[in-house]
């Protein structure tokens, strides 16, 4: 999606009238703290206080996010510039991640989560090839990049598994599931930004929440959760002041991801998103107490001189291509202008045709094509 096709803002502060690498640090700023925020939360929520109810906190998640965008957006579905069937399909897979991804915490631990959700980006950039309204291709630097953060990563977590290993096949099977999502869920988002260039965030994320509400509904009747978490949430009522807290904070990142998407596409945002992965996991251990080895550090230190070499990459990009195309319009300029000065008989005589099949008499043509102020230089 090209930038100039749309005013694109971040909470007020307009990104359409930035540079690629400012876009890139508002909207990384902005995911890092609302993501790094649901990483302590949801370890602390089901892995410390024990509850693991996936569909029902994330159907709190999005009341919060409806609330949030009404009051401080003022969004309406009158508003709306897609219809409300664009967000069937990403509602469902979208949901369907987020309360996978949550209720797997329950029969794995936060870094083992991790491990699986770190490998996405390279089934979204696979997915990417097939989603109608995108088939993208990727240049072989982009997968080679991926493959080495997901193997960081991998490596980041095997480390841990071995000093507190907590693995389980319904874990498995749920984080995988949630991983399938994933490979359609930004794919999905990039599409309807391109065919709509004036969907806006707010749009993107309220429309797909309340749609998904009904699914999640389901999810809970069908799994008892809606049963269970309800009395159980009631009992601990500081539990709902912890879901909010984060829900606030998730959508700080959820709105930012959403500008990376419609900025750099799905499989970029995926990238970052993974990278992210990394300091959460540092923020774990350093806040729950947890035993951190040389093979952590190496693959956080190789995660973090990644994200510099990606943020060096984008800004010479940037630089190379705002240059390229003043050298193109300045060299189409001097074209023109040889063209203007040197051969522009053909076109008054063709001007002066056009006007004559209009019916102006021959001197009031003649005299407006070929008058002196024509040739003089203020024109060119």
């Amino acid at each position: 999606m090209k930038n100039e096709e749309q005013a694109l803002f971040l909470f007020g502060i307009s990104l359409s009238t930035r540079s690629r690498w400012q876009q890139f640090l508002l909207c990384s700023s902005g995911f890092f703290f609302g993501y790094l925020v649901n990483g302590v939360c949801e370890e602390y929520v089901y892995n410390r206080l024990q509850f693991s109810y996936g569909w029902y906190f994330t159907f709190v998640q999005g009341l919060v996010y409806v609330a949030l965008i009404h009051f401080l957006n003022g969004f309406t579905p009158k508003q709306m510039v897609n219809p409300w069937k664009d967000y069937v399909k990403l509602s469902t897979v979208l949901m369907g991640s987020h309360g996978l991804t949550k209720g797997s915490l329950a029969f794995l631990n936060y870094p083992a989560q991790i491990m699986f959700k770190s490998a996405k980006v390279l089934p979204v950039m696979v997915m990417g090839a097939f989603v109608p309204g995108l088939r993208r291709k990727y240049p072989p630097h982009e997968y080679v990049s991926a493959v080495l953060l997901v193997a960081g990563l991998i490596l980041f977590t095997l480390a841990d598994a071995q000093t507190s290993p907590n693995f389980s096949v319904i874990g498995v099977l749920m984080i995988s599931g949630a991983l399938i999502m994933d490979s359609f869920v930004g794919n999905y988002q990039e599409a309807i930004f391109k065919s709509n260039p004036n969907t806006t965030q707010m749009e993107m994320l309220y429309c797909s929440t309340i749609v998904g509400f009904p699914i999640l509904f389901v999810a809970m009747i069908v799994t008892g959760e809606l049963r269970i978490a309800w009395p159980a949430c009631a009992q601990h009522p500081y539990v709902y002041g912890v879901l909010v807290f984060e829900a606030c904070a998730t959508f700080v990142g959820q709105v930012s991801v959403l500008s990376l998407v419609a900025i750099f596409g799905a499989a970029t945002t995926t990238m970052i998103t993974t990278a992210r992965k990394a300091v959460t996991l540092l923020l774990s251990y350093m806040i729950f107490t947890k035993p951190l080895t040389e093979q952590h550090v190496d693959v956080l230190v190789l995660g973090f001189a990644n994200l510099v070499a990606d943020g060096i990459s984008m800004g010479f990009g940037d630089y190379v291509s705002s240059s390229t195309e003043k050298d193109v319009v300045s060299k189409e300029r001097t074209v023109t202008e040889w063209d203007v000065a040197n051969q522009h008989m053909p076109q008054k005589q063709q001007l002066l045709r056009h006007y004559q099949e209009l019916g102006i008499n021959n001197t009031d043509a003649n005299t407006v094509c070929f008058h002196p102020i024509l040739n003089a230089p203020l024109l060119f």
